[in-house]
């Protein structure tokens, strides 16, 4: 894996870890149980002193499987520790696995309960652990955890989960409507992958990471990781020799009556991002209002009078192009019959790596061939609703399914996909990158085609279709945050904001 990606597991690989320290190891299941319990009671009690102070109890609700075994020591710790606490138990002791029966036996006398249905909310008291379903779950929940975790969510009390919140899909973030919102969340050796991708990773809280004993040499997390500043050192740098050709040119392609800003800002964060030079291919209609507003960046526009580009520029626009490091198609274009037309043949024969991004990812719906046929990189950058569109689906299912709609619209496509959100995901279709630097600033117009002209400038400075989405996800998220800093309100960043703010956002760490 990438050296600037923290790797994460997904339920498997995390497993084959878990299998390796007892089989390989020599580890007893028992100690691995006993250590995650104990991380799980400390933070636990944490919270409960913040949050109750005192006089806190805790309610720890527990499923059969070894999950409710990692509750069932962290409630002996706590107990042992002086908090009241209550364990309520789905499953008689003969059901438990044999690691949570073991712990059952140890869980000092009368503070166990046997359910086969859901505590109502209002007897519940003070902090809640949940540790019903674990990272082995997959699908919807049934009774009594279903109503369980219904309980606990209408309860209002502060919730710990246990190594993921029930409900959630370790592996993709997936979450049936039915899911614990959890204050805070204690896993286990490594993160995992569905505490990094929505909607999961907005029902964990703060992520807290505790060894178990796990020894070294155990099978490393291959599932994907969250991209790392490092992913900023990738970029070459300018020197004594450099010129804007050395540096890449980037030609952005797009621009419609009423959407020549989109350019502006494509073409203007590809130069901030350390493009050579830049060019926007433009309706010629248009030309003389982007020339006003552009003054470090080339136009050229096609079509006398025209106020969109059309099937019949494409044989001129593509001949401007030749000799550009990378295109950006798609800012402001529009979606008119004949703007899909030109967009298509414009993206079929271009030979040099393309990012494709806004209404042209329209143009193309279901039928991706054209982009798998290319010879050269391709990246999309699509939100919920443009990838729904080119997956015949809706920007719902993406938004409930986004590892799955990303990795299926990479593979169709045979491109690198940026499934744009606050937990951006990166795809070429078998590695997966995750954006975790949160910038709300960022919610705002004109970012997207800010994106764009990052990553069209990354490519056309050499990185690889993969390696400049993710630099161009992490160093737009940052300058989102820088820009929220400078503007002292992330509700009143724009666009322009951002890309004033991506060269700092691009120093690479030090060392």
């Amino acid at each position: 894996m990438e050296d600037w990606l923290d790797p994460v597991y997904d339920a498997s690989g995390m497993g084959e870890a878990d299998r390796w320290a007892i089989e390989s190891a020599g580890v007893p299941s028992l100690d691995l149980m006993e250590a995650a319990g104990r991380g799980l009671a400390r933070a636990t009690a944490e919270l409960a002193t913040l949050e109750l102070g005192n006089r806190a109890t805790v309610t720890v609700i527990c499923g059969k499987g070894n999950n409710g075994g990692d509750g069932l020591v962290a409630a002996r710790h706590l107990a042992e520790s002086g908090f009241e606490v209550r364990v309520i138990l789905f499953g008689e002791r003969d059901q438990l696995s044999p690691d949570s029966r073991a712990n059952f036996d140890r869980l000092p006398e009368g503070i166990a309960e046997i359910h086969d249905s859901a505590p109502p909310a209002d007897s519940l008291d003070g902090v809640v652990i949940d540790a019903m379903l674990g990272t082995g779950f997959d699908g919807e929940p049934r009774d009594p955890v279903a109503s369980a975790i219904r309980s606990v969510n209408d309860s209002g009390l502060p919730v710990v989960a246990c190594d993921v919140p029930s409900g959630v899909n370790a592996s993709t973030g997936e979450a049936d409507e039915v899911a614990t919102r959890a204050d805070r969340t204690v896993t286990f050796h490594e993160r995992k992958r569905g505490h990094l991708i929505a909607p999961g990773k907005h029902l964990c809280g703060p992520v807290e990471v505790v060894p178990i004993g796990i020894p070294d040499g155990a099978p490393p997390p291959a599932a994907g990781g969250a991209i790392r500043a490092g992913v900023l050192g990738l970029l070459p740098r300018r020197v004594a020799d450099s010129n804007k050709f050395t540096s890449g040119r980037v030609s952005i392609i797009g621009g419609s009556r009423g959407l020549t800003g989109a350019v502006c800002l494509a073409a203007e964060a590809a130069i901030r991002a350390g493009a050579g030079y830049a060019t926007a291919a433009v309706p010629g209609g248009l030309e003389d209002i982007l020339e006003a507003k552009l003054t470090e960046v080339m136009t050229r526009g096609f079509g006398k009078d025209a106020e969109r580009l059309e099937a019949d520029q494409a044989p001129a626009v593509l001949e401007h192009i030749e000799g550009a490091a990378s295109a950006v198609l798609g800012s402001g274009v529009g979606r008119d019959a004949s703007t899909a037309a030109f967009v298509a043949k414009v993206a079929a024969d271009c030979e040099m790596p393309l990012v494709i991004d806004a209404d042209a990812l329209s143009t193309f719906g279901e039928d991706l061939s054209s982009l798998a046929n290319r010879g050269a990189a391709t990246v999309l950058t699509p939100h919920a609703g443009e990838a729904g569109r080119l997956l015949g689906s809706d920007s719902g299912k993406v938004s409930a399914h986004r590892l799955e709609s990303a990795l299926e619209l990479a593979r169709a496509a045979g491109s690198v996909v940026a499934l744009k959100g606050d937990d951006t995901i990166v795809t070429d279709g078998e590695r997966i990158a995750v954006n975790t630097l949160p910038s709300p600033g960022l919610a705002t117009a004109g970012t997207g085609d800010v994106l764009a002209g990052m990553a069209g400038a990354f490519l056309a400075r050499g990185l690889d279709g993969f390696e400049a989405a993710c630099a161009a996800v992490f160093a737009h998220a940052a300058a989102g945050e820088i820009a929220a800093i400078e503007t002292g309100n992330r509700d009143g960043v724009i666009a322009t904001d951002v890309i004033r703010a991506i060269p700092r956002a691009m120093i690479p760490p030090a060392g």
